[in-house]
C-alpha cells in the first residue's frame, strides 16, 4: 500500500530546496507519495521573524547551508533574483512581493496537476543552484517540462484567489500539525521538521508498512 506524507515547502528556503532533492530521490526508491503543501516563507507569513531572533541566527543559518550543500553535493549560490523583495539592511519586507506570489501559485497549480515535488525539486535548484534570472519565462519552462508539465497549460489554469486561499489553508494546516517551519514532512499527524529529519521520517514510516518498491 503506498503511503502518503505531506510536505510543507517554501520557494526561499533553501533547506526546502535540500528536502526536495531528497525526497523526490526516496519516492522512487520507495512506495510513497509526497504531497507538496506549498506555503510563503517566514518573511512574509510573519515579517517581524527576523527582528526577534538572535542576531547570530543569520550567520549560523548562511554557515550551516554552505556545509550542507557541500555535504550533500548540491550547487548552491544566493538566488537571483531573490524570491522575496526586502531590504536587507533593515530586514523590512515590502508590501507587494511580485516574485514569490506567481512562484508560489505555480507551485500549487502543479501540485494540482500531481507533480508538485518534481516542479518543487526543479524550481528550487534552479532559484538556490546558481540559475541567474531563474524566474523568468523561459527559465520556469524548463523546469516544468523536466517535471513533466507544461508551464503554458498552468499559466492558463491558474486562478490568484483559490492559489491564495490554498497556501493560506497550507499555513494553517502546518501549525495545526505542530510546527511553523520548512520543509517539515507531516506523516498521520506527526511533523518532521527540517531536511535532517528525513531518515527519522522513512524510519516512522517503515514502522507503519513503508516498503521500497
Amino acid at each position: 500500500m503506498t503511503l502518503q506524507a505531506d510536505l510543507y515547502f517554501s520557494y526561499r528556503s533553501p533547506y526546502s530546496y535540500f528536502a526536495a532533492q531528497r525526497w523526490r530521490d526516496l519516492v522512487a526508491e520507495w512506495d510513497l507519495s509526497i504531497n507538496v503543501k506549498v506555503v510563503y516563507p517566514i518573511a512574509v507569513r510573519d515579517p517581524g521573524f527576523f527582528d526577534r531572533e538572535n542576531a547570530l541566527w543569520v550567520p549560523y543559518l548562511l554557515r550551516d547551508v554552505v556545509r550542507l550543500a557541500e555535504f550533500s553535493g548540491l550547487p548552491l549560490s544566493m538566488p537571483r533574483p531573490d524570491p522575496i523583495v526586502m531590504d536587507m539592511a533593515t530586514r523590512e519586507i515590502a508590501a507587494e512581493q511580485p516574485i514569490i506570489r506567481p512562484i508560489s501559485y505555480l507551485g500549487v497549480e502543479a501540485e494540482r496537476r500531481g507533480a508538485g515535488l518534481a516542479f518543487a525539486a526543479e524550481v528550487s535548484k534552479m532559484i538556490w543552484g546558481g540559475t541567474e534570472n531563474w524566474n523568468a519565462p523561459e527559465m520556469l519552462e524548463g523546469a516544468a517540462g523536466r517535471a513533466g508539465l507544461d508551464l503554458t497549460a498552468m499559466e492558463a489554469a491558474l486562478d490568484a484567489e483559490s492559489c491564495e486561499a490554498e497556501i493560506e489553508a497550507n499555513q494553517e494546516a502546518l501549525e495545526k500539525a505542530g510546527h511553523w517551519g520548512v520543509p517539515t514532512l507531516v506523516f498521520e499527524g506527526e511533523p518532521f521538521f527540517g531536511q535532517d529529519r528525513i531518515d527519522m521520517a522513512i524510519w516512522r514510516m517503515e514502522r507503519k508498512g513503508l516498503k521500497r518498491r
